[in-house]
């Protein structure tokens, strides 16, 4: 089976990496000349929206996907036309404009701060009107690992020349106000749906990931969550998630992140796709988030979910630590995505399982100190 990926990142290389041993073979479309995933399969050297390097890509393909939501809507809507593409184009779409996805969720029940758009200067005293500061303003498409977006802090006197700032500075674009969100902690369910020979579908969940972000670039992830000693948390994101998926027929991996509140969970937001947030499951459950990516879009049985123990997964952005003194630190699987170091890009991930959590704490630490935050 010949599997197309729009995107050769490390997400792409990470679904070759699951793929290969399984008998896919696997196609990237990238612009790219230093893609990560290019010893894994053939690479269509080409802008997404390029049409010939489009046609080249699709040919013979069994069925394709993609690593991350940045693409054009119409190079997804052309492939969803074609060929088996999962998700699809409407999940995409959903995911790329930050006013749909907040409506989607509101329209499902999922819970949501208030919010408001602003597509020019005259919208920004009515959205104060419904979203009072502090609040965060976002670009409503692209924009990832904190880019693409201001954070307003408490009205100190003209709050709409505030606003109108920050809308400047992000480059008087289309942009979200979303009433600043008061967490305790942050949570993402990562959720896959998969279509059988059958035409039956199944939903499987990871266990719920709980994730410390560092100037709005992932940080550490780790499973079980310590904010969710009951479960009560996990049992209503993966409510959430299952109205999500079933409503707009959802294939694949998807990661929906939330605010840990008092009053429960709020959705921050989706990615259509495999996530960083659960890297873990490469090392630490039976079957990764990869795999079953891929089994999903092929039509294949889902794989189990369950944790093999307690994981914690480390970015190393910035800077790569010497491998041997990682590999000196008990319980550590490291995952490099041969990528050429810069400050706040993501050079790969360090993943510790154990047993239990408590075998985890100090092995953790030195791996956090072996990291050492590069912004």
């Amino acid at each position: 089976m010949k599997v197309g990926v729009v995107g050769g990142g490390q997400l792409g290389r990470m679904l070759g990496l699951a793929g290969l041993p399984l008998g896919f073979q696997f196609r990237f479309l990238e612009p790219s000349n230093d893609a990560p995933s290019a010893h894994l399969g053939e690479i269509i050297r080409a802008a997404y929206d390029d049409s010939d390097g489009l046609e080249r890509f699709a040919r013979d393909l069994s069925c394709a996907t993609y690593e991350f939501e940045n693409i054009p809507a119409a190079t997804a809507q052309w492939l969803d036309e074609r060929l088996t593409l999962a998700p699809t184009a409407r999940a995409l779409a959903i995911a790329q404009d930050r006013v749909v996805e907040k409506a989607t969720f509101r329209e499902l029940g999922i819970p949501v701060q208030a919010t408001a758009s602003i597509a020019s200067e005259l919208d920004i005293p009515l959205a104060l009107e419904r979203v009072a500061l502090p609040a965060v303003l976002k670009t409503r498409r692209l924009g990832y690992d904190g880019k693409g977006q201001r954070t307003l802090l408490a009205d100190s006197g003209d709050s709409i020349a505030c606003v109108r700032n920050a809308w400047n500075e992000l480059g008087r674009v289309p942009c979200l106000l979303e009433s600043f969100v008061t967490f305790s902690a942050e949570v993402s369910q990562i959720a896959v749906r998969g279509r059988t020979r059958s035409h039956s579908r199944a939903i499987a969940f990871y266990p719920l990931t709980q994730n410390e972000h560092r100037g709005g670039i992932l940080w550490k992830s780790q499973t079980p969550a310590p904010c969710d000693p009951t479960g009560e948390l996990a049992q209503s994101a993966q409510e959430y998630v299952t109205r999500l998926m079933e409503s707009i027929d959802y294939i694949g991996v998807i990661a929906v992140e939330f605010f840990v509140t008092p009053s429960g969970l709020v959705a921050n937001e989706l990615a259509p796709r495999v996530h960083n947030s659960g890297h873990w499951t490469i090392d630490g459950a039976v079957t990764s988030q990869f795999e079953n990516h891929l089994r999903a879009v092929a039509g294949l049985p889902l794989g189990s979910t369950d944790p093999r123990g307690a994981s914690v997964m480390i970015n190393l952005v910035g800077r790569v630590p010497i491998a041997a003194r990682v590999f000196d630190v008990a319980h550590t699987h490291l995952h490099l995505y041969g990528k050429g170091s810069r400050a706040g890009r993501k050079l790969g991930h360090v993943t510790l399982t154990a047993p239990t959590a408590l075998d985890l704490a100090e092995p953790v630490a030195a791996v956090e100190q072996l990291a050492a935050w590069q912004t």
